[in-house]
């Protein structure tokens, strides 16, 4: 078989995937080590773009936990986490808002016009987009009750901005930042907006791309496809923990609201975004209702 009839069986191979989700919403999470890469980078913003010339209206919520804590240590800080989840004093929100906002949000809406994509950023502030709270303390493993400081809940996404943006032509660029009713800022976990995103938008899908291949079992072998009670049993045995939680849960979220499927991909394998939703094999894990 020729190399032209192979690509071209490749294309029409993905016809029946643009036909099923054209005009429907998918949100993508972006973060980790292929937001740091220019190749990869390039890669994932080649993809949002093809995903809007098909027909599909692709919502990104980004986050960028490598940028803030560079910028963390450049200001004397050491990064902390529990469960996943980054403990965030009233210094640390400052640098968190500039990095997201300021700097992330802004480059991928660079990116996507430079490679010919039309694209808008928006924080949790934006048009009342994210209403947020202060998260409740977080048990540690060991049985501790710490205090996140000014790390936030979604209490409610309000989906006509991004809704409306859409409409407009644009993909809508999410920075996971939002205030309160009166007025404090707090840092959300990007995975658990998405998974807010998505359900308030009632997506078609929910794809998070993340450092790993998915999620995986005991022994290290990727789980292809997981239901809502496989995730819950997991989770009880210790199985999903630390940095997949977030993950997991903005899944179950966005699951209970209506989104038909959930996926948790290698963002480090270029163009598995496309490979994902384009191909009859898909990467990663997939859970659903």
């Amino acid at each position: 078989m020729s190399q032209q009839s192979t690509r071209a069986e490749i294309i029409i191979g993905a016809l029946p995937f643009i036909r099923a989700f054209s005009g429907k919403t998918v949100v993508v999470k972006y973060g980790g080590n292929a937001m740091v890469d220019q190749a990869l980078t390039t890669a994932v913003i080649q993809d949002l773009i093809l995903m809007r010339l098909v027909g599909m209206q692709p919502v990104v919520v980004h986050g960028g936990g490598p940028q803030i804590d560079q910028a963390m240590k450049a200001a004397g800080l050491k990064p902390h986490f529990v469960q996943g989840l980054r403990v965030t004093d009233a210094e640390t929100v400052r640098i968190v808002e500039r990095v997201l906002v300021g700097e992330i949000n802004q480059e991928i809406v660079a990116w996507i016009q430079r490679l010919g994509g039309a694209a808008i950023g928006l924080s949790g502030k934006d048009g009342g987009l994210i209403q947020a709270r202060k998260a409740a303390p977080t048990r540690t493993p060991d049985g501790q009750v710490v205090d996140l400081g000014l790390v936030g809940d979604v209490v409610r996404v309000e989906p006509r901005p991004i809704r409306a943006l859409q409409e407009a032509g644009y993909i809508p660029v999410v920075a996971p930042t939002a205030g309160d009713e009166a007025g404090a800022t707090y840092n959300i976990n990007a995975d658990l907006v998405a998974g807010e995103v998505a359900a308030a938008l009632v997506a078609e899908k929910l794809v998070l791309l993340t450092d790993t291949d998915g999620i995986l079992d005991a022994e290290g072998r990727v789980l292809s496809t997981l239901s809502r009670r496989d995730v819950e049993r997991l989770i009880a045995e210790g199985t999903i923990s630390r940095g997949m939680l977030p993950k997991v849960q903005a899944c179950l979220t966005a699951l209970r609201a209506g989104v038909r499927k959930t996926h948790i991909i290698n963002g480090t394998r270029q163009h598995a975004l496309i490979e994902e939703l384009l191909t009859p094999e898909g990467v990663g894990t997939e859970i659903v209702a």
